[in-house]
């Protein structure tokens, strides 16, 4: 099955197809660095991610482009409300969002350019469209002249009669019935230069528009393959106007290409059936999560148990049965694991052990269902339930004696290729090694105690392992344990 992606553009699924395959040019829209960013801007970010694993799974060689940015409205604002410069002010949340990203096991983009890197390529983009005629130098800045952009509003689908003529918006805050001739350069304030958020311009000293950063820095990233035209661009779905439309509208006026090939849009999480957004006031950050002692596969699974063009509902409930989910997972495998320890030893390789394996029909399933999950548009609903579904075959195997370590081994590896793809096996639990030689001698003891029939004692012993959060299992071969 091939690969088929919604497309915002022409508001169908269609087949993906890259400029110059295999490589593909993914541009992400990163957060707005002034605050910590919520689990409602990682939702978007885990969507992108599975996005880029998957089709790094399927052989493409993926560019990945996030911005930041780091000089609006709003992050003038909040610097000048902490009395500091705007980089000072800025860059704890930027180290920040990359410990979320790290914590929720995201993979780090290729380029995270920031907006106040890249002036001089947007100023160049401006005097450009200046003198294509699409821009204009207004009383407080330069602005884009949508009327004279004929395709403005094809992505979105905004006609152009509902747009108010001839007003301006200085903000960089949009409502969808305000939307008119948007800011590319404001002119400097005092409060900008206090910020030190201004700068020289042909045009006049100032600093960019919120739009036009994305274009100038993604047009300024892929250039070093030869192109100015992105394969994919994702983002949250609140994104697609103005923000996006505007980037269309500038980037094209300038390069007389299509911009995009590809945009897709991730929907919203909401929190007791509202968006969540600092103006309403509830947010909820990774921060919030890591605090609280949540594994971050959870959350991965969460997200993921939600298509990425469905309204994601988040609660406590939702979270504990996503933790459960990952649990059962993390017990599989390791179950799996300790059923191919035999492949490979005494003498025997890897490749025999596997040769005299049951029949590979459960793993072929998998990897037939999985994919044909995740070609679907990135239906990672039916990715996961292809992979439980896996689970409780192979359990019945294991279960019944039927599956060899080689059996066990071939298994093991269809099922980690899954999981390199959704990455929502549980965190590993850091054990100590005085715990660990602790926890040894108590189980020898327990056993010890068994031995002698004194059961009450194992019991206790047990308890005790359990207080201290150390999960024994009894089985064939002895007794294993886990840290929880």
């Amino acid at each position: 099955m091939t690969l088929r992606l919604h497309n915002t553009l022409t508001r169908q699924v269609e087949p993906f197809a890259p400029l110059a395959p295999p490589r593909v040019t993914l541009y992400t829209c990163g957060p707005t660095v002034y605050n910590y960013a919520h689990i409602g801007n990682f939702r978007t970010f885990l969507f992108e991610d599975l996005l880029r694993r998957y089709l790094e799974s399927q052989g493409f060689d993926v560019f990945q482009v996030m911005n930041l940015t780091d000089v609006d409205d709003r992050t003038i604002a909040a610097a000048a409300k902490a009395g500091v410069p705007l980089a000072q002010h800025t860059e704890p949340f930027v180290r920040a969002f990359f410990e979320d990203r790290d914590y929720l096991r995201i993979k780090p983009a290729h380029v995270y350019p920031r907006a106040t890197q890249y002036i001089g390529p947007m100023v160049d983009l401006v005097s450009r469209l200046m003198e294509r005629g699409l821009a204009y130098r207004g009383e407080d800045g330069v602005y884009f002249a949508i009327g004279k952009f004929p395709g403005y509003g094809r992505l979105s689908q905004v006609e152009r009669r509902e747009l108010k003529a001839g007003a301006r918006v200085a903000s960089d805050e949009y409502a969808k019935d305000d939307a008119r001739d948007f800011a590319l350069w404001k002119f400097a304030d005092a409060a900008d230069e206090q910020a030190g958020a201004a700068w020289d311009a042909p045009f006049g000293r100032g600093r960019p528009g919120w739009h036009l950063e994305c274009s100038a820095m993604s047009l300024q990233e892929i250039r070093r393959f030869g192109v100015e035209t992105l394969d994919l661009h994702a983002g949250g779905v609140d994104l697609v106007f103005p923000h996006h439309e505007n980037e269309i509208a500038q980037s094209e006026g300038v390069t007389g290409r299509p911009f995009v090939r590809h945009w897709m849009h991730g929907e919203f999480l909401l929190i007791q059936g509202s968006k969540m957004s600092k103006r309403f006031g509830n947010i909820l950050t990774v921060r919030d999560l890591k605090e609280e002692g949540v594994d971050p596969a959870a959350f991965r699974m969460l997200v993921f148990s939600t298509h990425y063009r469905q309204q994601l509902s988040y609660s406590d409930e939702a979270l504990a049965a996503a933790a459960e989910g990952v649990r059962r997972l993390g017990e599989f495998r390791e179950r799996l694991a300790h059923a191919a320890e035999g492949a490979g030893q005494a003498g025997q390789s890897p490749a025999a052990s596997a040769s005299t394996a049951p029949s590979a029909a459960v793993e072929e399933e998998l990897h037939r269902s999985f994919t044909a999950a995740l070609d679907d548009d990135l239906s990672s609903p039916q990715a996961l339930g292809a992979v439980f579904t896996f689970v409780r075959a192979v359990n019945r195997e294991l279960d019944g004696g039927s599956l060899n370590s080689g059996g066990a081994l071939a298994r093991l590896a269809a099922f980690d290729g899954t999981m390199a793809v959704l990455d929502v096996l549980p965190a590993a639990a850091v054990v100590d090694t005085e715990l660990g030689v602790w926890v040894e001698a108590r189980i020898k003891d327990r056993e010890a105690a068994r031995k002698a029939r004194d059961f009450g004692r194992a019991d206790a012993i047990r308890g005790e392992l359990l207080a201290k959060g150390v999960e024994l299992e009894d089985t064939p071969a002895g007794t294993r344990w886990r840290k929880r």
